[in-house]
């Protein structure tokens, strides 16, 4: 037992000495030396390797296009800001949706509709190919990736067009709840209006009450003889008295309906005003985005990018060749037991 446990011991020093080894730069250098012309032939065959593998008969390639835009003529909700409105609006499952249908997605991404997991494939299909970010300048980002460059940049075209559906059907959608209830107050407003002016017809027509100040400059002068001309003789007093009975008692009334409707008058040139001004926001047809840079279709793909994959790939298969021969090495090395 004590030989097992001193056979252990050796064995983990062997190894800590040889890991020491593999570090070592000079005992690196003289490895790679040794071994170079088996180490460059295998980083050869990965190379061509990996540039036959990410060619586009196994990899299809894919071109951005992009469109940088800022929110416009739009309104927060609660504390987010336009730019993320504009971000929540672009992700929603509708537009989305709109998406799939106006480019047929399940095709031109070659997806089968009897295919069990068929929604998840296409939908995740759709976010690894379109991305819409928010910028450090509080603009929105729009990135689609397409094998066919005009589709990318016509589905960037597409989502921006989607948004300005999207916030104008939400726009008209609450306008038209606002006219609504700008036409029944004013509804309200014109009847009252009728109301009052019929109470002022009834004031004129049975009381002869038509306008208070004036008529009572009338009264007081024909009631005090104080007519100019020679009409002064011809002064119906008896009308004057019973025009000044009817002033005393209906005066107070008349004063009270003219201002009444001068105030509502005066409120349903406001309503009107306003449920104007909704009716022609309803029927404006406004943008809710500011294109800064455009989409346009790219003439070089953006992925895969060969380069860095003949990079890595070569880079790994040295260091898995070179760590592999370190341990041949020292496997010929080891004491026989």
């Amino acid at each position: 037992m004590a030989d097992e446990d001193n056979n252990e011991e050796y064995f983990w020093d062997i190894n800590k000495i040889d890991m020491d080894k593999l570090f070592n730069s000079a005992h690196l250098i003289n490895l790679i030396a040794k071994w170079r012309f088996h180490l460059l032939a295998i980083v050869v065959v990965s190379a061509v390797l990996a540039m036959i593998f990410s060619g586009p008969t196994f990899i299809t390639p894919l071109y951005e296009s992009h469109a940088i835009a800022y929110p416009a003529n739009v309104e927060p909700y609660s504390d987010e800001s336009e730019t993320e409105q504009m971000l929540q609006i672009l992700n929603s499952q509708d537009i989305i949706d709109s998406m799939v249908v106006h480019f047929d997605l399940p095709t031109h991404y070659e997806i089968n509709p009897d295919y069990k997991y068929f929604k998840t494939a296409l939908y995740d299909t759709y976010n690894e190919r379109v991305s819409i970010s928010k910028t450090p300048y509080e603009s929105v980002r729009i990135e689609v990736s397409d094998r066919n460059p005009d589709t990318a940049s016509m589905m960037v075209n597409a989502l921006l067009s989607f948004y300005d559906k999207k916030i104008a059907h939400l726009h008209k959608s609450k306008s038209r709840e606002v006219i609504k209830m700008y036409e029944l107050q004013l509804q309200k407003k014109r009847a009252g209006l009728d109301s009052l002016k019929q109470v002022l017809y009834k004031l004129g027509t049975e009381e002869g009450l038509l306008e208070y100040e004036s008529q009572s400059q009338e009264i007081m002068k024909g009631y005090l003889g104080t007519v100019d001309g020679n009409n002064r003789s011809q002064i119906n007093k008896k009308e004057v008295d019973r025009l000044r009975k009817s002033m005393e008692k209906g005066s107070g009334q008349l004063i009270e309906i003219v201002q009444m409707i001068e105030f509502e008058a005066a409120s349903y040139v406001d309503v009107k005003l306003d449920y104007e001004m909704a009716v022609r926001f309803f029927n404006a047809n406004l943008s809710y985005s500011n294109i800064i840079s455009p989409p346009y279709p790219s003439d070089k793909k953006s992925y895969p990018v060969r380069w860095l994959i003949v990079a890595l790939v070569s880079l790994a298969s040295f260091i898995m060749s070179l760590i592999t021969i370190f341990f041949l090495e020292n496997k010929k090395k080891e004491p026989a037991v």
